[in-house]
């Protein structure tokens, strides 16, 4: 579990410009997502199931497990998002979640919802 204090005394090392950035750049890859996932959502609403159909049912199935694997990972990004935001919030933000150390600057630039450093 890691110490609330030391990802208190990480989000100060951290500039409140650089949290911030994060924060901005994570909010406009929600958007980005919950912008994806309403396209797929709303093309296979618009068209309706039978006008989807080709008559060939392997391709039909596999039509669907397309959009609904798509949604699935959406789903897994954005989550991972909301709780990188939630860690900014908490103070936790930038420090592995497994060792409490400091996540590596250029780690965090490359995935900011990184957990942790690659060990």
């Amino acid at each position: 579990m890691i110490d609330r204090r030391e990802g208190l005394w990480n989000a100060q090392r951290m500039s409140k410009t650089d949290l911030e950035q994060a924060r901005q750049h994570l909010l406009a890859e929600l958007e980005r997502l919950d912008r994806q996932y309403g396209e797929i959502d709303g093309e296979r609403r618009s068209d309706g199931p039978i006008d989807k159909l080709t008559g060939d049912a392997g391709q039909d199935t596999a039509r669907v497990d397309t959009d609904l694997r798509q949604e699935a990972e959406i789903q897994t990004a954005r989550n991972e998002v909301v709780a990188a935001l939630q860690r900014i919030d908490d103070g936790t933000y930038g420090l592995d979640e497994d060792t409490g150390e400091p996540i590596d600057p250029e780690r965090l630039e490359a995935l900011p919802t990184a957990r942790g450093n690659i060990r």
